[in-house]
């Protein structure tokens, strides 16, 4: 809610002064300081369920091939998925809207949901490259086994982490950069058996495609996730029950329209660890179910992304925030002290809401 220029949350009751993206999630971080021991178990819960989902994900994706390509538009599954999100939304905005305590703003009005739709129509810009990513987890599963396109898909925290450095002018420690560093050399020691000597199956210009498939796979996702936390953060005084049903829905859209283009041109033409852990999921999976052999490469490579990832997140690693100068404060209203930020870069690496 906004007084007087000021904007507080209604849950941790943090004050921002003519907010911006990086005071706004200063507060956001705040709030995640302070949570219950209860609401944390259930974040395990969440994130351990999200471990076993994202790794199944490439796994079963790489089952529904028959002789090595899919005999279903990829694009029609993404937008059923959208739909189902969109309805959980909207069951969740309606069960959220009766809890509403008397004097709040009701969510089901119609002004309500005119006005945030205006202030939230940027959602559509990270939902249009939602919609390409998820259109790529497919095409991907064409060049590389499951366990490789997870693999592939943690370089997503390495550009997030640049994205917003340049964007969100975020700050991260030496220790964070070198952690960045060894998720990229773990990843690089994965792929050095990805094609093995003397193997002429991959061609030029099979694996230049696969190289251009896998730059799009790793940095529309991560441009999607730095622009969705500044839109989301953005509108601080919106729902976030009607900002997901927002996003869902341009995604349905999006999503939509692709279906059309493919009847009109047939012949033309996815808050935390989950995304590594995953990464070892579906590469023991691939093993047990499809009779992928796990090289010595893939585990030195996934360990060193392992350990690479915990040294990021590490309490030690955290960089402390500054107070910012001017007009821009942040305001504890119980203890009136700041606290330090932390970057939740697994949204973009756990495959980004999948959006």
């Amino acid at each position: 809610m906004q007084r007087n220029g000021v904007m507080e949350c209604s849950v941790c009751h943090s004050k921002v002064v003519t907010p911006s993206p990086r005071s706004v999630s200063r507060a956001y971080d705040k709030h995640r300081n302070k949570i219950s021991s209860k609401y944390r178990a259930l974040n395990f819960l969440l994130v351990s369920g999200d471990c076993i989902l994202v790794g199944l994900q490439p796994i079963l994706v790489f089952m529904s091939k028959v002789d090595g390509k899919f005999q279903f538009s990829p694009i029609s599954v993404n937008f059923l998925t959208e739909l189902t999100k969109v309805i959980f939304a909207i069951v969740m905005l309606i069960i959220q809207s009766r809890k509403q305590k008397v004097g709040e703003k009701p969510l089901l009005s119609l002004s309500t949901f005119v006005q945030a739709a205006r202030n939230n129509v940027l959602l559509a810009v990270p939902a249009l490259l939602y919609a390409i990513n998820n259109y790529l987890k497919f095409i991907m599963q064409l060049y590389f086994n499951p366990a490789t396109v997870k693999m592939l898909s943690n370089l997503k925290v390495l550009v997030i982490a640049i994205l917003l450095k340049f964007i969100m002018r975020r700050k991260f420690s030496i220790i964070q950069w070198e952690a960045l560093a060894l998720l990229l050399i773990g990843i690089s020691v994965n792929q050095l058996s990805a094609i093995p000597d003397g193997t002429k199956s991959v061609g030029l210009a099979v694996t230049t495609i696969a190289y251009i498939y896998t730059f799009i796979f790793v940095t529309v996702p991560s441009l999607a996730s730095v622009y969705n936390e500044y839109a989301l953060k953005s509108q601080f005084d919106t729902s976030i029950y009607l900002q997901n049903l927002f996003l869902y829905g341009y995604g349905a859209i999006f999503n939509f329209l692709g279906i059309l283009g493919t009847v009109v041109f047939q012949d033309t033409i996815l808050k935390k660890y989950s995304s590594t852990v995953a990464t070892i999921f579906t590469g023991l999976a691939s093993a047990a179910f499809l009779g992928h052999t796990l090289t010595v490469n893939f585990l030195l490579g996934i360990s060193i992304v392992f350990i690479s990832m915990h040294q990021f997140f590490s309490p030690l690693a955290k960089v402390k925030d500054d107070k910012p100068a001017g007009a821009i404060e942040l305001e504890d209203a119980q203890n009136h002290r700041t606290s330090d930020s932390f970057v939740n870069m697994t949204a973009g690496a756990a495959d980004d809401h999948d959006e």
